[in-house]
């Protein structure tokens, strides 16, 4: 019977759909956010292992997949170890940099050297302890997997610290330095889409629940076309802001008496160009070309992540995102910050809510499958790792 229904609905496509809710709420979040910041306080930092946990577990808890909520297993404790390992690397760092050029420059490429490993282990742990109907994900990328998505992340920085070291007085940079910075900065622009899709191929190709293992399909092209994409979204209210500038200093200009212009009021219109475009290029980059990069981003990457027995589709909308933005922040600036559990719930239901998993076979017969292959290697793994959690 089992199969007879998994057949048919392979027949149809994608026949059964998992919705996915949030039911948290900004009141609750509040709660546990305030509590947490203030712990963290007393402590002076570290209590933030538990404070993740928190935060994780209830998202986690009110993220229903299908109707059943997804579980977040990680010890706090294992977790500190975790982050004092990655305290100790860039106080390494600091420290070595406020030597010499050449000791920040070696403790550098210490921390870009095993930075690719401590990846490789913060995606194990976080799907080793993530669950859905009592089973564990996985993350299946091996550690050379993580050097190659991960190295050339730091090839720029490594360059301008080489740079660093080779010149004599940092006060004084030859013209070479300039020329090699003004290079690698447009270079690293010019190459970023891929920098990211080489760490979302990583990323997505190695997501795993029992036997089955998603696998990514975006294109390098389509990460250039969302970030031309967003350029463009960001580039144009700059435009309009310094025409409405310009034509308003035009006018003001003209309104100038030849005396008055001798004495500053061009230098003052080009200011006011200046100080308006500037407004307007950070207020693009933060209110509306972030949240179109966003909704972009998320729709592209995990649609184009599944595998043969599910797939998901992520329909994220910009108009919907850029309003809850715009919201968000006028509310957290109100309120003196107060409001910020509220909008990162707000924002978490809108993105959850967005995606759905699409299934060739009924869930209740994938699960049960999928329960059979599981064992419990995942539970094993989750004992085997650093407790290293950086987020990514």
């Amino acid at each position: 019977m089992e199969n007879s229904r998994a057949n048919a609905a392979t027949e149809h496509g994608d026949a059964h759909k998992l919705a996915i809710e949030f039911t948290g709420s900004g009141s609750e979040y509040f709660r546990i956010w305030i509590v947490n910041l203030l712990l963290m306080f007393v402590t002076l930092g570290i209590y933030y292992p538990w404070a993740k946990v928190r935060r994780l577990r209830y998202f986690h808890a009110n993220t229903l997949v299908g109707g059943q909520p997804l579980g977040f297993h990680a010890e706090p404790r294992k977790m500190l170890k975790g982050y004092l390992l990655v305290g100790v690397l860039f106080a390494l760092y600091s420290v070595a940099g406020s030597f010499s050029a050449m000791a920040g420059f070696l403790a550098f490429v210490i921390v870009a050297a095993i930075w690719p490993a401590l990846l490789k282990s913060s995606m194990q742990f976080r799907m080793a302890n993530t669950s859905w109907r009592g089973l564990r994900f996985r993350f299946k990328g091996s550690v050379g997997g993580g050097y190659r998505a991960v190295v050339p992340l730091f090839v720029p920085g490594l360059v301008i610290l080489a740079a660093v070291v080779a010149i004599d007085n940092p006060n004084k940079p030859p013209a070479w330095y300039l020329a090699t910075l003004g290079i690698v900065v447009v270079v690293t622009l010019a190459v970023f889409p891929w920098l990211l899709w080489n760490l979302k191929l990583y990323q997505h190709n190695h997501y795993a629940l029992a036997s089955l293992q998603t696998t990514f399909k975006a294109t390098l092209g389509s990460f250039y076309k969302v970030f031309f994409q967003t350029f463009g979204v960001m580039l144009f209210p700059i435009g309009c802001v310094i025409a409405i500038a310009a034509m308003a200093a035009v006018v003001s200009i003209g309104s100038f008496s030849s005396d008055v212009l001798r004495t500053g009021g061009m230098n003052r219109a080009l200011v006011l160009i200046f100080v308006a475009a500037s407004f307007a290029a950070v207020a693009s980059t933060v209110v509306i070309a972030r949240p179109y990069f966003t909704s972009r981003l998320q729709n592209l990457v995990w649609t184009r992540t599944g595998n043969a027995s599910l797939r998901f589709v992520s329909d994220l909308r910009f108009g919907s995102l850029l309003w809850l933005t715009v919201k968000n922040w006028l509310l957290v600036v109100v309120s003196f910050g107060f409001y910020w559990p509220f909008a990162a719930v707000a924002v978490a239901r809108m993105r959850l809510q967005a995606v759905t998993v699409k299934s060739r076979v009924d869930p209740d017969t994938l699960v049960s499958q999928m329960r059979f292959k599981d064992g419990e290697a995942a539970g094993d793994a989750a004992g085997d790792l650093f407790g290293l959690d950086i987020g990514l």
